[in-house]
């Protein structure tokens, strides 16, 4: 096991390291990087201060996580060069990443993107930015022929409602943050029950992730429930449930969470210690394709 290293981390609040040690090769399944020397796209709305590789270094080795998926956030809207940077600087065995695309990237810039190590495109559809329900299913086709996934930012009732445009696209599908569901309605929410059918299926995925953003106890509650809606895809589907911090956590521009508390809640989210060593290791090794051992 990996035990983490005590220590300030940037846009992360505490310096404790998890009571729980990480598997080795655990992995962080979404974070993403900010550089102002990259222009934010003029279309979207998030502007965080920078976040840079070396910054995410000292979370992964207060959390003793050894591998990570970077993602393009909706401030660059399509621009991915910033996230192709910081995987080259986080290494070709430790990183990979989920880019955002629109109907006009090529193929050989699909092809491209591939061999520095993307496996993903992301449609946030929460924050305002440059991707469109409209996009999906086309740019679906396009990706799966590479063995790419579509990764997609709804809230739960969005969810609910695209249904069936999810039943019909060809590669898989990845859900943020738990699938983004009214943590005062649970398991009861038809985004749930959406999010669990889709598992069940076999090629769709969920990120245990995101605890605050939809919880209504919050840090001072330990986000307490969102255990039995984390607790239904693990133990309901812990192969299709992989982990992330979604770092620097630029939704809560307030106050950020401690990233170790976050951490140790998978002991509640996943209480079987195989099922979590699935989770942080082995389902994100599938998924994006990282190297074995």
């Amino acid at each position: 096991m990996v035990r983490g290293t005590a220590g300030p981390v940037k846009f992360s609040a505490g310096t404790e390291p998890p009571r729980t040690p990480a598997p080795p090769l655990a992995t962080d399944c979404h974070h993403h990087v900010y550089d102002a020397r990259f222009p934010a796209d003029p279309r979207t709305q998030l502007r965080p201060p920078d976040a840079s590789p070396e910054d995410y270094r000292a979370l992964a080795r207060r959390l003793g996580t050894q591998r990570s998926v970077l993602v393009t956030p909706s401030t660059y809207g399509t621009d991915n060069r910033l996230h192709l940077q910081a995987m080259r600087e986080l290494g070709p065995e430790r990183a990979r990443m989920v880019a955002v695309v629109d109907p006009s990237v090529t193929d050989a810039q699909l092809r491209e993107m591939h061999e520095a190590g993307v496996r993903g495109i992301r449609f946030n559809l929460v924050q305002a930015g440059v991707t469109t329900v409209d996009m999906l299913e086309p740019l679906s086709a396009r990706v799966q022929a590479l063995g790419w996934h579509t990764q997609i930012h709804m809230l739960g009732d969005q969810i609910a409602e695209h249904e069936a445009l999810f039943l019909r696209l060809p590669a898989p599908i990845v859900f943020d943050h738990l699938g983004r569901i009214p943590m005062d309605e649970g398991v009861e929410h038809a985004g749930y029950k959406t999010v669990r059918r889709l598992l069940d299926r076999g090629k769709t995925w969920v990120k245990l992730s995101g605890a605050y953003m939809d919880t209504k106890v919050g840090p001072a509650g330990r986000w307490s429930d969102t255990v039995p809606v984390a607790q239904g895809y693990a133990t309901g589907v812990p192969e299709r449930c992989v982990w992330a911090s979604d770092w620097p956590h630029v939704t809560e521009p307030a106050e950020k969470p401690d990233d170790a508390a976050l951490f140790d809640l998978l002991t509640e989210w996943v209480p079987d210690e195989a099922a979590r060593k699935q989770v942080l290791v082995d389902n994100p090794a599938a998924l994006y394709g990282f190297p074995k051992g």
